[in-house]
């Protein structure tokens, strides 16, 4: 099973925890190597993940976004073997409402046709930061 866009329980449960502050959205990204465009337009996935990033942009950054890490995937060492991700990243939003305006935003809207068309399988997880220490747990 893939995972491209949240459904809608997901997306109402979402909403639901509106608490105050930032909200911490972890990203995990596989691309398909030609991008699936309805109207048939030729484009790898990594051109169409490009193309959503540049056009999804503005809205982000205009509502407060931005990325506070990205890394590279290298290896699983806990969890299925062959499972891979093109793109790791968490991006930081100012609240939930500011996340549900970029994707109501028309401008936004428009962009996400590439994310679909680009993306294989993907993984968004909601997170809530706390104090970083040396310790886990």
């Amino acid at each position: 099973m893939t995972f491209i866009d949240p459904t809608k329980e997901a997306f109402a449960a979402f909403r639901a925890d509106d608490r105050p502050g930032p909200i911490d959205m972890l990203n995990l990204v596989r691309l398909r190597e030609r991008a699936a465009y309805p109207d048939g337009r030729e484009a790898s996935g990594e051109e169409a993940y490009a193309a959503y990033g540049r056009d999804s942009g503005p809205v982000f950054k205009r509502l407060g976004g931005h990325i506070v890490w990205r890394g590279a995937f290298e290896l699983m060492l806990i969890g299925p073997a062959q499972e891979r991700w093109d793109h790791c990243f968490i991006a930081r939003y100012p609240s939930v409402a500011a996340f549900v305006e970029m994707i109501r935003d028309p401008v936004y809207r428009e962009a996400v046709k590439h994310r679909q068309a680009a993306v294989e399988d993907s993984r968004l997880v909601r997170l809530k930061s706390r104090e970083a220490g040396d310790l886990f747990g």
